[in-house]
């Protein structure tokens, strides 16, 4: 679980976690809220992933002030990092709480600032964050898709 996230972090330009980072990082692989397994003394607990549900009437859309949040044509909740102006109304109307406000401006040092992605924007404090479902991959998919390339017919 550790390394997807580390991945997922590293193609979304997610900062480390830490003292200067984000306290929940809002990707995909968020462990969400522990489920007990077995029965004691054996039991155990499993994080299961909270991933946005991309819902098809989605209650953090309808709020966006701005019009930052929105349904794109793929039928994916998607948002406008640099519309975002940070009200946190769409977290808080979001039944899966996995919008995320972004507390804190970190900077890139060198040479971590070489491996942020250039198809995703890196977002500065004070914007709403979410999980993207890697919409830059499935978009890089859809060009190869009936030419032997995964993800074609």
């Amino acid at each position: 679980m550790r390394r997807l996230r580390v991945a997922c972090n590293a193609e979304n330009n997610i900062p480390p976690s830490g003292r200067r980072g984000r306290k929940k990082p809002p990707d995909a692989l968020d462990p969400g809220e522990p489920v007990l397994e077995g029965e004691f003394p054996e039991a155990q607990a499993i994080y299961l992933p909270i991933p946005c549900m991309q819902c098809e009437r989605a209650p953090c859309e309808l709020v966006c002030p701005v019009y930052a949040t929105y349904h794109n044509e793929d039928g994916l909740n998607a948002m406008v990092y640099n519309r975002c102006i940070g009200t946190r109304y769409c977290a808080n109307n979001c039944p899966y709480s996995v919008r995320v406000f972004n507390w804190y401006d970190y900077k890139w040092e060198k040479p971590l600032d070489e491996q942020l992605s250039p198809d995703l924007t890196v977002r500065s404090r004070g914007v709403m964050e979410k999980c993207t479902f890697c919409i830059q991959r499935i978009r890089a998919g859809e060009g190869g898709r009936g030419r032997g390339r995964a993800g074609g017919p």
